[in-house]
């Protein structure tokens, strides 16, 4: 019985916890912030009284700290990039560079828990190219990232927007779909990419992606024989003066 009350306590006590997490009082796990290239972001925090002295670092390494007694100073390559609220605790960073990703957090009496975050910083997406191919009567789409984009491929997110009368099944990967050659193909067919701050489209009118009818190709190919056989004659027969 004692082990069973023993349980039961800590199970409260987790869902105690959980509440006081929901409600922002404390903070347990890092709080995953996106900031793009170039851009500014700004790690937010919440403190229960009014802040005496401010400590800001990234990993173990001073980002900007403060006192009343005291300006704010920044440190290493931070110098010149912050600015320090120090009514509100809240940190902005100018000009982000993919170096600057890490674990943040604010140390302050002020704060019941050390607040983190974790910083990503994206790059701005490129424009997708989407292709087709028609194979067994299906036309299989393709939507490729083109240029030499490599900064958090695990955040691009694939989808389609297809329209009504056209039913899109999707591929074996998200960057495929597929579309049966008997639909309208006079529609328009977008690939969209995206990831926690940029969004981008591509889009194709599905009728380029099935050759057109071959009959004409075929009475071209059919009339060059003949002319250059009548070109033939006409220089086989004999000259009458």
């Amino acid at each position: 019985m004692a082990a069973g009350s023993a349980a039961g306590w800590a199970v409260g006590a987790l869902g105690v916890v959980c509440l006081l997490l929901r409600l922002d009082f404390i903070s347990c796990d890092s709080q995953v912030i996106y900031g793009a290239v170039n851009k500014n972001v700004t790690l937010y925090t919440s403190s229960f009284k009014p802040f005496k002295e401010i400590v800001w670092k990234r990993g173990k390494d001073k980002v900007v700290e403060w006192d009343d007694q005291s300006e704010v100073r920044a440190f290493l390559s931070f110098k010149d990039r912050v600015y320090l609220d120090t009514v509100s605790g809240n940190l902005t960073i100018c000009k982000l560079t993919p170096s600057d990703e890490d674990e943040y957090r604010i140390e302050s009496p002020s704060v019941r828990n050390n607040s983190k975050f974790t910083l990503r910083v994206i790059e701005s997406l490129p424009s997708p190219a989407l292709s087709c191919t028609l194979i067994d009567g299906n036309i299989t789409l393709q939507c490729v990232i083109l240029e030499d984009y490599n900064t958090h491929l695990e955040l691009i997110q694939y989808s389609w927007d297809c329209p009504s009368t056209i039913q899109c099944q999707n591929g074996s990967k998200p960057s495929e779909a597929y579309v049966t050659k008997e639909g309208d193909l006079s529609q328009e067919i977008q690939c969209i990419i995206s990831n926690p701050l940029f969004r981008r489209t591509t889009s194709i009118i599905l009728s380029t992606c099935v050759p057109s009818d071959n009959t004409r190709h075929r009475s071209a190919l059919f009339a060059i024989p003949l002319v250059l056989i009548g070109g033939l004659l006409f220089f086989k027969s004999p000259v009458v003066w």
